[in-house]
């Protein structure tokens, strides 16, 4: 049986840790825990979250989890799953509404922007950000939802979007579930004719940005296609 949170000394349990010092100083599983709230017989609140971290291999993977698969493990269930569905959804909103008034005129801003919501899904979607004259942004949509591996969009749909809205310029984002943000032959085939779209009616294409997830191997956890020269 595991030890149950109210048989921790008061000054060291999550709750009171969070008020005292702050939630920075609380460790993941604990900041799960208080979410939790209840445990089982066997295990408690910050029991369950540190098996759910390690079920999922870490917290990055545990946030891309839907509903259903939350609820499906043990010492979860609809009540609790919907709060951490709520909480990592909480925390993705925070992250793009803190840059909404910002230019937009850089892939690491795009990334921030974007990146955790994108990482989150198993399947490919494209997303497009219209701009003002100032790079801000005016509006976002998403395009199409794909496969696991694929998504079909066409630019003609994209550069309408940017007509309807009045946009200056916009961003084109995407994500690979794989998380390998390498652009496939089709990605740079679509940018091509996305960029020549653009040029005729002449919209200011920033960039098309693809998001991956952080590997060792790989110096950044995305791929711009202006930074690497394919959009001028």
């Amino acid at each position: 049986m595991g030890t149950r949170i109210h048989d921790i000394p008061e000054e060291d349990r999550p709750r009171e840790r969070l008020a005292r010092l702050g939630p920075s100083a609380l460790s993941d599983a604990e900041l799960i825990g208080l979410f939790i709230h209840t445990g089982t017989k066997e295990e408690n609140a910050i029991q369950i979250a540190q098996r759910l971290l390690t079920e999922f291999n870490g917290l990055r993977q545990l946030s891309r989890r839907e509903i259903p698969e939350l609820m499906d493990t043990r010492g979860v269930g609809p009540a609790k799953a919907a709060l951490l569905g709520a909480a990592f959804e909480l925390g993705r909103r925070a992250a793009r509404e803190s840059l909404q008034d910002i230019p937009m005129d850089s892939p690491e801003l795009t990334f921030q922007f974007m990146g955790a919501e994108l990482q989150a899904l198993n399947h490919e979607e494209v997303h497009i950000l219209l701009l003002s004259t100032r790079l801000t942004l005016l509006r976002r949509e998403c395009v199409f939802q794909g496969s696991l591996n694929e998504s079909v969009a066409h630019p003609r749909e994209l550069l309408k979007k940017a007509l309807l809205h009045s946009a200056h310029a916009f961003i084109v984002v995407h994500n690979h579930p794989s998380g390998d943000p390498t652009p496939s032959t089709s990605d740079r085939e679509f940018t091509r004719r996305l960029r020549d779209g653009a040029e005729l009616l002449r919209l200011h294409f920033v960039d098309h940005v693809v998001i991956g997830h952080p590997a060792e191997h790989r110096a950044r956890p995305y791929f711009s296609f202006r930074e690497a020269g394919l959009i001028s």
